[in-house]
């Protein structure tokens, strides 16, 4: 395993952040869905919620299946139980099924396969719709 170290995420983080959002949305093919700016990432980013980043070593090729993605999700379960919740829910895209396997593996239940439930959101002008703005 990789040597990470996993931790809160600071406002100086923003900018690498964004750059990590704008990777992770091409690679789900999804890159025109960004609309958040560094700006709006700092401002908003900080409050209730809260933001892990993990520190890498630089390393040569491709990072994948170092068990980084497991060490990230361990330090969310704890952060989790130690702020009192009783779960933490993930999202992935149907196709990306190494994602998938991952979560599973470590003990997830996919709510679409148990109890066949969809995510939905409400976004943009379907919100100001809904709230008559």
């Amino acid at each position: 395993m990789a040597s990470v170290r996993i931790r809160e995420a600071e406002e100086g983080d923003c900018g690498q952040i964004l750059k990590l959002i704008r990777e992770l949305a091409e690679y789900e093919k999804l890159s025109d869905q960004v609309q958040i700016s560094e700006e709006a990432l700092r401002a908003d980013g900080f409050g209730e919620y809260r933001c892990l980043v993990a520190d890498l070593p630089p390393a040569p090729g491709d990072t994948q299946g170092q068990g980084i993605g497991s060490k990230i999700i361990r330090r969310v379960a704890q952060v989790a139980l130690d702020q009192g919740c009783s779960q933490f829910r993930l999202a992935v895209l149907d196709w990306n099924q190494r994602a998938m396997a991952l979560y599973k593996a470590l003990g997830a239940q996919d709510l679409t396969e148990a109890e066949g439930w969809h995510a939905f959101t409400f976004d943009g002008e379907a919100m100001r719709k809904l709230a008559g703005k």
